[in-house]
């Protein structure tokens, strides 16, 4: 099996995690949408640029003007600052819309791939069994995802305008930079384009300190995302157990628990803190030095040149766009970093998916076999290991009639809940074969009764939507399951969940397969779960209107045994301690 375990270096493969997002925009339905906003976006960041180049222009004869003091002029050049500044506006307006438009699209795109990856059929089950990888898909698909897009938008844009600005600005620069001579060893040298290369070589120095002491943040944001998570599943989990909890008056010790994992994440971010303290020193200095930096650079044209202030100031803002330019690197390293951890986070669960994909498609040795079958069900050589407990039948083969019912009976640790989950495919480590019906011919009652949020309505048809039943015989299946005190419920939308008890929530279980009409049922330990009155009901339903079911029941006999036709026991052995935790 793939190890899937591990997912916090974030530093190899970033070609390969970029190529693999590329392939993920392609299949996506708006990938075509994302490339219109991205030629939006570049066509105004161009004009931008462009009108840009004119306002820095504009500024040697507005300061002329005020030198000279020649107020029509500066009339003048106050009209020509308003058509500028207007058209910048429109720009900049134009260019927040395209900008958040994309990143919202990006962030459709990207969700709606993981999220149709992730609910394949038994991916979701087969990621949360595949390590540190499947923990907290949540944060993956909700906040990563948002993240990817929101950096991913805002660095690429902030690279684009830089690199633009630089090669706008770089030429001006030049050109009023040029000329200038130095005396060395008695004679003078002309250093041509001498503001460039003072901004190239400033801004180069800070880069690479940039890099040098900001360069942990990156593996210490992918460990802060990680340890934010888990806090928030205690959080969450504390939340949902929040009855079981007070039953039993363990708050104290669900306070350590959530104590104990914010320590872990306190310390990842005083970490972060550290770093970050260390990379401001860097970029707060060099930000506060570019003050005076291009005055410093200008100094010797405009003390030994017949530059005037308007010139000065033209090379002032050419020399500042430059190095803002270049100082991109600086300026959004630790956004970078953060950028980097995220990504890498959202592509090595999207190749998580892919892999479980592959390796569920793959043939394996050591797995029990499943195939189709026409109406029964056949077990043959079935033996079944985990790590816990090793599983097989007393009876080998066992063959079923369409309509037959099966005990398999066991007592408590036998492995009665890996038996279901194998017989519903959840689990396949071992040997033998198991021959069932079509999927949407069998039905599958666990322990615990899943009921989602939503309207009763819905939640009675899940896993389709409430047309696909006729509203009558919605309420008739509810009012055969002893559940008629909520047919004026039915709209309703709520968490029912936690509203319905444990008995209430295996009712509506039983209405469910009412509507369905399966072939077969297989439920683990499922009546005894009900309370005396239910189980009564259900138990006459099964003699009565469901006789036709087929019915395998795996449990300790709590079941009455006039319900089946034939009864055969598990025997459990020692578990396997090669076995993987895996679907």
């Amino acid at each position: 099996m793939t190890d899937l375990t591990t997912d916090t270096d974030p530093n190899p493969g970033l070609f390969t995690q970029l190529a693999d997002l590329g392939r993920i925009l392609r299949t996506v339905r708006s990938g075509r949408r994302i490339l219109w906003l991205i030629g939006g976006l570049v066509a105004v960041i161009a004009v931008t640029a462009a009108a840009q180049i004119l306002l820095n222009a504009w500024n040697q004869p507005f300061y002329d003007a005020l030198t000279r003091k020649d107020f029509p002029a500066f009339v003048v050049q106050l009209g020509v600052f308003a058509v500028l500044a207007g058209g910048l506006l429109a720009l900049n307006v134009g260019q927040l819309w395209l900008d958040q438009t994309l990143k919202l699209t990006l962030r459709r795109g990207i969700f709606t791939a993981l999220l149709h990856d992730w609910m394949r059929p038994g991916q979701a089950l087969r990621l949360s069994r595949a390590g540190r990888i499947g923990e907290n898909p949540d944060q993956r698909l909700q906040a990563d995802v948002d993240g990817l897009a929101d950096l991913s938008v805002a660095l690429g844009v902030g690279l684009f305008q830089a690199g633009l600005l630089l090669f706008s600005f770089v030429g001006v620069l030049w050109h009023h930079s040029d000329g200038l001579s130095v005396s060395i060893l008695g004679r003078a040298v002309e250093i041509p384009g001498f503001m460039v290369w003072c901004a190239l070589f400033y801004a180069g120095l800070a880069s690479w300190l940039s890099w040098r002491v900001g360069r942990p943040l990156v593996a210490m944001s992918a460990e802060r995302a990680a340890r934010e998570a888990d806090f928030r599943f205690e959080i969450v989990r504390v939340s949902e157990a929040a009855e079981a909890i007070t039953l039993e008056r363990g708050e104290r010790v669900e306070a350590r628990r959530i104590k104990a994992s914010f320590a872990r994440l306190v310390e990842v971010i005083h970490g972060v803190i550290r770093a970050t303290v260390g990379l401001t020193w860097v970029t707060a200095g060099s930000g506060w030095f570019n003050t005076v930096a291009p005055i410093l650079a200008a100094a010797p044209f405009y003390f030994s040149t017949d530059m005037t202030i308007g010139e000065l100031m033209l090379v002032v803002g050419a020399f500042n766009q430059v190095q803002g330019a270049l100082r991109w690197f600086i300026n959004n390293f630790a956004g970078i970093a953060n950028w980097r951890a995220i990504l890498h986070r959202v592509m090595t669960f999207h190749r998580a998916l892919h892999d479980l994909a592959r390796e569920d498609g793959a043939a394996q040795p050591d797995r029990i076999r499943r195939d189709g079958a026409e109406g029964g069900v056949e077990i043959e050589g079935l033996s079944i290991v985990t790590p816990y407990v090793s599983v097989r039948l007393a009876e080998d083969p066992i063959r079923l009639a369409p309509g037959d019912r099966l005990l398999l009976k066991g007592s408590s640790g036998s492995g009665k809940t890996i038996l279901f989950r194998t017989l519903a495919g959840l689990w396949d480590r071992g040997a033998g074969r198991i021959a069932m019906p079509q999927a949407g011919a069998v039905m599958y009652l666990p322990t615990r009764a899943y009921v989602p949020p939503g309207r009763l309505i819905d939640v009675l048809g899940y896993p389709h939507s409430a047309a696909h039943f006729p509203r009558p015989e919605v309420e008739a299946a509810l009012q055969t399951v002893g559940l008629g005190h909520l047919m004026a419920s039915l709209d309703v939308d709520e968490h029912w969940e936690r509203l319905l008890s444990e008995s209430e929530k295996h009712c509506v279980s039983f209405a469910r397969v009412i509507l369905n009409r399966p072939e077969w049922l297989v439920m683990d330990d499922t009546l005894p779960q009900l309370d005396p009155e239910a189980q009564a009901r259900i138990v006459t339903l099964l003699k009565g209107p469901l006789a036709h079911l087929g019915l395998i029941d795996i449990g300790n006999g709590g079941t009455p045994h006039d319900v089946f036709t034939r009864t055969v026991e598990i025997i459990a052995g020692e578990g396997v301690a090669s076995a993987e935790m895996r679907a």
